[in-house]
């Protein structure tokens, strides 16, 4: 509860991210306490297993939580749990999907691109279609923790993501889903640069557990992120905060065209 005081004055929404935060026994509370303390939105990011329980949805919901970001990877259980590595993951994060859906809250899923399910992303996003998702994101995994270990196998060329995420977004168009993208430099998504979500996350300021407080958005835009040598004559510089930096160290720039 401290540290909902910690940042009540820098926000106005607040996500509640992890770890799992439907692992903390206190969360319908942290929930009460935050709306009580005037936080709107407040969303929970989640791997969408515990929303399996209709019965945590509404409790969520009837706490104050108004938006569930739960991450689905694949269409089909043997995509999500190779990334997962959890067996049942997928069909209680999909039965989660249904549940804050018929809730009526807002569902913002996020899947991570890898090497593994880059081929599917079409087939995910129908899959999302057909639940009932109005809004998705696709994430360029970051190439930290066992995605760093694991790069030659988890991390896909940029130039090797361009097709499937013009074919998941023809999808969502069609169902007038909003799909975005995230950490995919503009010179990746020439003629859908609307994709780009970087331009619309707010100012973000992260609480650690130990009470630390540090400004996301620049920790992002200048540690995370990176510019290289085509970046310098590209007219999309400004708005673009490139990929991230790992990316670049490992394979260079030469895959990256300034527009």
């Amino acid at each position: 509860m401290r540290r909902l005081g910690l940042v009540r004055d820098r926000s106005q929404g607040l996500v509640l991210t992890g770890g799992e935060p439907t692992a903390h026994k206190q969360l319908v509370a942290l929930v009460r306490a935050a709306r009580a303390m005037g936080f709107d939105p407040i969303q929970i990011q989640t791997n969408g297993r515990m929303l399996s329980y209709p019965r945590v949805v509404e409790l969520l919901v009837a706490a104050g939580a108004r938006e569930f970001s739960p991450s689905l990877h694949g269409s089909t259980a043997p995509v999500h749990e190779e990334l997962t590595r959890a067996p049942g993951s997928f069909a209680e994060t999909v039965e989660g999907i249904r549940n804050v859906v018929a809730a009526g809250a807002v569902v913002v899923t996020n899947s991570v691109i890898t090497r593994a399910n880059l081929h599917d992303l079409p087939a995910l996003v129908a899959l999302l279609v057909s639940l009932g998702v109005r809004h998705a994101q696709l994430a360029f995994v970051h190439p930290v923790g066992t995605a760093e270990v694991e790069f030659d196998t988890v991390v896909p060329r940029l130039p090797t993501v361009v097709e499937p995420v013009r074919a998941a977004r023809a999808v969502a168009r069609a169902a007038s889903m909003r799909l975005v993208t995230e950490a995919i430099p503009y010179c990746f998504l020439r003629g859908m640069e609307e994709l780009a979500v970087e331009d619309d996350i707010p100012l973000t300021t992260v609480v650690d557990l130990d009470g630390r407080v540090g400004d996301h958005s620049r920790w992002r835009e200048v540690e995370g992120k990176a510019h290289g040598p085509p970046c310098g004559r590209c007219a999309r510089r400004e708005a673009c905060e490139g990929p991230w930096r790992e990316y670049p160290a490992r394979f260079g720039w030469d895959e990256f065209v300034a527009f």
